[in-house]
């Protein structure tokens, strides 16, 4: 992963913060535009982690702060709706200019309402994908709508969201009140991707099935189940990252890669933390560490990955000898389990105790089998290349890489 840290100035002449996520190595396939929800911003966890979930799939995606937020300039009481789009058609042209114009706009709660009308200007958006969007603007203005008749009054209160205050200026009512959608979506000719929570209590479902019904097709609608509206929990931030690059791809012309060496792969690690995108042939791939040892928990671990080319060695090899002698096995599941154990054998003088890994390996197997069979096959397990590559000492070059 490569994490760019950018400004651009938007049409009012104020620098904007962004951070341009790039893929692992080589060059990205297409760029995608990030547009954070209300009064978040592009360092939100979501916004990161959806960024993170697209890069490693091989996008750029480039996440920016609207004006008045985050690290970007101006004040936000002076920004409002339009603003927001206008700094997300700026974005897109500073994409165009400085690396390629977007192929997708993502878009998370009013920043999905934005993604909307920009993508409806933009021609070299092919895909827009909304999560937790309202169907109208309007509906933002329910968070703080105790304050309207001081708004309206004096031209701007402050109001509290989210436990943070903000000073909210009558210009920015007026702009989300004065944009539908409906006619937008329906006329516009992009494909559509609506992700949005039954559970969400900022922005109700009934929100999602108004925008789809708006649209025309091609438009697809996930539901993202039990999670909330800001997407807290990391696994529903990079699954709806990891949907949107599976689901753009029937919409954009993706260049065929060249095949690497077989075996070859590529892990990289940017950001402070542990998160790496891994590269792997044609696959993207997340490793991470789990919470408890400072991790992300955003994908597996160095040895559950270790784990996994056990396990599905195993079920290969397995599989590979059942069907060549034509036994009945219907699905084979491995289970692998990794500890430290103390050596068996005593250290040589003068040296402490060794731990040895430990794989503990359980292999289910579903089929008419007799016993002979299925002792046979636990025996056949034992010849997995990945089995005998761990059992036996293996040799690691290392030298510093040279493009």
């Amino acid at each position: 992963m490569r994490t760019k840290n950018l400004t651009f100035q938007n049409r009012k002449g104020l620098q904007l913060s962004a951070k341009l996520e790039l893929p692992a190595e080589g060059g990205a396939k297409e760029f995608a535009l990030f547009a954070h929800c209300f009064t978040c911003g592009k360092d939100l966890a979501a916004t990161r982690n959806i960024s993170r979930a697209l890069s490693a799939q091989g996008f750029g995606v480039l996440r920016f702060d609207f004006t008045g937020l985050g690290k970007s300039e101006g004040e936000f009481a002076d920004s409002n709706f339009a603003a927001n789009v206008e700094d997300l058609l700026d974005a897109a042209a500073f994409l165009a200019e400085e690396y390629e114009a977007p192929s997708v706009l993502v878009g998370h709660s009013l920043g999905g309402a934005a993604a909307i009308l920009a993508g409806a200007q933009l021609d070299s958006v092919r895909g827009v994908v909304t999560i937790g969007a309202p169907s109208t603007p309007d509906h933002v203005l329910h968070i703080f709508q105790d304050s309207l008749p001081e708004l309206e009054a004096k031209g701007q209160a402050e109001v509290n969201i989210a436990g943070r205050k903000f000073t909210v200026g009558s210009d920015f009512v007026d702009a989300v009140r004065n944009h539908r959608m409906d006619k937008v979506v329906r006329d516009w000719g992009k494909a559509l991707l609506v992700f949005h929570s039954p559970q969400d209590a900022t922005v109700g479902i009934e929100n999602a099935a108004e925008i789809y019904q708006a649209a025309l097709h091609p438009k697809s609608f996930v539901s993202l189940d039990g999670a909330d509206h800001l997407l807290s929990n990391s696994r529903d931030s990079l699954y709806v990252g990891n949907m949107i690059a599976s689901w753009v791809s029937r919409y954009i012309e993706q260049e065929v890669e060249q095949p690497e060496a077989e075996g070859h792969v590529v892990v990289s690690l940017a950001e402070p933390g542990f998160t790496c995108k891994v590269k792997a042939g044609p696959h993207r791939l997340i490793a991470d560490e789990p919470k408890r040892v400072g991790g992300l928990d955003m994908g597996p671990g160095p040895y559950e990955f270790v784990g996994i080319g056990l396990g599905a060695c195993t079920a290969m090899t397995i599989r590979m000898y059942t069907e060549r002698k034509g036994w009945p096995v219907d699905e084979v599941n491995v289970h692998v389990d990794h500890t430290t154990e103390k050596a068996s054998t005593p250290p040589p003088p003068g040296e402490k105790a060794r731990a040895v890994d430990v794989f503990a390996r359980q292999i289910e197997i579903l089929g008419d089998l007799d016993d002979e069979q299925r002792a046979r096959i636990l025996e056949i397990a034992d010849r997995c290349p990945v089995h005998r590559t761990l059992e036996h000492s293996s040799v690691i070059r290392t030298e510093e890489y040279r493009a």
